[in-house]
């Protein structure tokens, strides 16, 4: 491992043997029936307790491939990828650890989860970002994409002196830092919120190099002229709530707040107090 202007980058060795704490994973999918079997096939099984696809509103055979594939599949009929996160969240088991976000796309290669948790099992990091950027196929990250990340990660780096080069979706986070960071995103700046609160937080935050290769199927974001225009307005929108309106408090894993369960975060994101599902004064 080594340290790249401030953001500790993990290098790349096997991962053996089966995590030493329960691990779950969230698939949003919207329409990937084409994609999704090949995903969960992929998916290492020893390092996997618990299997999550979340069909955000799909009109094709999603779900029923999900079920297939031995994935618990929970329904969110409004479309949004936070708001699909969210939901995903809230069905996982309490006494889940580490939580890995994989698309179901099959741009990423499930086989490489081992070397996103280990270091968190492994106590290292709280949160780990597949970086997609130096061994991504060709073709695989568009022009879009990587225009997008590169002036969201410059945006970061000017307001949270963190240096990430990725803002990729194929993640694991220790499951108690993500109920710290209290995510409020419901559609396309997921991911960087969560990047941009753990680097407020001062969370142990590492990137892993990782493949990428062209997606089956067209993207709903990248894939389309209008779609990257949003995504990318709705990130740097993101970027600006929570440098001036959203700050993390310092994060420290020794004396983090008692738990509760995802949900229990969305209700006091609604309002609600968490202890005791009442709205606040």
């Amino acid at each position: 491992m080594s340290d790249v202007e401030g953001t500790p980058v993990a290098m790349q060795q096997p991962a053996t043997g089966k995590p030493s704490q329960r691990v779950g994973i969230i698939i949003p999918a919207r329409n990937e029936a084409e994609a999704l079997g090949h995903v969960l096939a992929e998916i290492p099984r020893g390092w996997v307790q618990e299997l999550i696809v979340v069909d955000n509103g799909s009109t094709d055979r999603t779900a029923a491939v999900a079920q297939a594939g031995g994935a618990r599949v929970v329904h969110e009929p409004t479309p949004g990828y936070g708001r699909a996160c969210q939901t995903g969240l809230a069905a996982l088991s309490t006494s889940t650890q580490v939580i890995v976000f994989l698309d179901a796309d099959h741009s990423d290669y499930p086989e490489e989860i081992p070397q996103l948790v280990t270091p968190i099992t492994d106590g290292l990091a709280d949160l780990v970002i597949g970086s997609r950027v130096h061994r991504a196929a060709a073709g695989s990250l568009t022009p879009p994409q990587r225009v997008g990340n590169r002036i969201a990660c410059i945006f970061m780096r000017a307001c949270f002196g963190v240096s990430y080069t990725d803002l990729g979706p194929f993640r694991a986070i220790r499951s108690d830092a993500l109920k710290w960071l209290r995510m409020r995103d419901q559609r396309y700046g997921w991911t960087v919120e969560m990047q941009a609160k753990a680097a407020q937080a001062r969370m142990r935050v590492m990137e892993v190099p990782v493949r990428y290769r062209p997606r089956i199927g067209r993207s709903k974001i990248s894939g389309t002229l209008s779609g990257s225009v949003q995504a990318g307005a709705a990130i740097l929108s993101t970027l600006v709530k929570i440098a001036l309106l959203h700050p993390a408090p310092a994060w420290n894993q020794e004396e983090h707040a008692a738990p509760v369960s995802f949900s229990e975060v969305s209700n006091a994101r609604a309002g609600q107090d968490p202890a005791r599902g009442s709205a606040r004064a």
